[in-house]
């Protein structure tokens, strides 16, 4: 790339995502991907949930080409490491116990969602000119200019991925479990493609559960009643609460995406006695379906898998959607159908003693992480497995 390219790209950060008109946001982030709609973001800010008094001050990216905006990324600026699920706590510690300053850290990527897509909106002129070295400076350039001392990109998509591919910056993999549909048009489809034994097992489990007398009610975007979603709402505190935490999210949040983007919004509520015990919410976008929020309030039997699992799976076929990403980690998914993936992040780290000490340790990382991927694929309950999805 010529000096006179490099010198026709700037990075700028935005602290709310109002002074970014929504026309150019859904030029460059399209709308198929949830978590990318302006609608989404704007929700998180407006209800308070992304702020800078919980720890997510709004930074979102602003790049410019010979003056004109030609990309965008949601970001933020964090006094913490909670609801990013690419853990840097131990980092974090070792910066206290050298008297050093970890926060404030810039975060590129969506709030509380641990789903890989795309981080960098570009427009395709801007990301023909840019190369790695090209990114990388400019995020080590703008974390400077605003006071942080690291950059964190996590879930990247396989285009960003090819993108930010250097090797004087930490990459960092993970590995998370999705269902694919491979042409099913019923649920016993996909059982037909297990071993014997997995589908007995599963049938087993599905069983158990209408066995308690619980049946299962789904409702659809602007059609969500509002006492289902106070419903909801109280069953996904539940959860954040059994841990002593306090939930993200607001229920005016999932009542502000009801109505402005109601196309992804999906709520299954388990039922039992005429009354509401659980429930889990799913949103769609392009060829995924994405499992995002459960809660019940006392436990039941495999309840949990089916919620969030088995009524996800059958959501995903009637829609013909072609993935179902249930959420980070869980090893128990792989025995139901769900395949292992790697993920992705990459970190820029400002001070170059602990750059190093971090290099490290994400290489040693990286090796444990595909030993337990390449475990993983030889669990799959399938009888004759023609191979996982790829790793981007």
């Amino acid at each position: 790339m010529s000096e006179s390219a490099v010198r026709n790209i700037t990075l700028e950060a935005c602290h709310s995502l109002s002074t970014i008109p929504q026309k150019v946001w859904e030029r460059l982030a399209g709308t198929d991907n949830p978590f990318l709609r302006y609608d989404f973001l704007e929700a998180l800010e407006t209800t308070r949930c992304t702020i800078e008094e919980t720890g997510w001050k709004p930074c979102h990216l602003l790049f410019r080409l010979d003056g004109e905006i030609a990309g965008i990324a949601p970001a933020y600026l964090k006094s913490h490491s909670m609801g990013e699920y690419v853990f840097d706590w131990a980092w974090a510690d070792a910066y206290r116990r050298y008297g050093m300053d970890y926060y404030p850290k810039l975060l590129i990527a969506v709030p509380f969602t641990p789903s890989q897509g795309p981080r960098l909106l570009l427009d395709p002129k801007l990301r023909d000119t840019l190369d790695s070295q090209a990114i990388h400076n400019l995020l080590n350039t703008l974390i400077t200019r605003i006071g942080a001392h690291s950059w964190h990109l996590l879930f990247p998509n396989a285009k960003d991925q090819k993108l930010l591919q250097h090797e004087g910056q930490l990459h960092r993999i993970g590995c998370q479990f999705h269902w694919h549909n491979r042409s099913y048009e019923h649920f016993d489809d996909f059982l037909g493609e297990l071993t014997s034994r997995k589908r007995k097992s599963i049938r087993k489990e599905r069983r158990q559960v209408a066995e308690q007398g619980i049946t299962f009610a789904r409702f659809d975007g602007a059609g969500i009643p509002d006492h289902v979603l106070a419903a909801f709402y109280v069953f996904y505190q539940a959860t954040y609460l059994k841990r002593g935490q306090r939930p993200y999210l607001s229920q005016s949040f999932f009542e502000k995406i009801r109505e402005t983007m109601p196309e992804h919004l999906h709520i299954v509520m388990a039922v039992k006695n005429g009354e509401m015990i659980a429930g889990a919410l799913f949103l769609s976008g392009g060829n995924t379906l994405y499992g995002r929020y459960w809660g019940c309030l006392e436990e039941y039997n495999h309840l949990h898998f089916e919620t969030c699992y088995y009524q996800g799976i059958e959501l995903a076929i009637k829609q013909g959607l072609q993935t179902f990403d249930a959420g980070a980690q869980g090893e128990h998914k792989l025995v139901r159908g769900f395949e292992p993936l790697i993920t992705h992040s990459w970190h820029g780290i400002a001070h170059p003693g602990f750059h190093d000490a971090i290099e490290a340790f994400t290489h040693e990382e990286a090796e444990q992480v595909m030993g337990y991927y390449e475990d993983a694929k030889t669990v799959l309950p399938f009888r004759q497995t023609t191979g996982v999805e790829g790793n981007n």
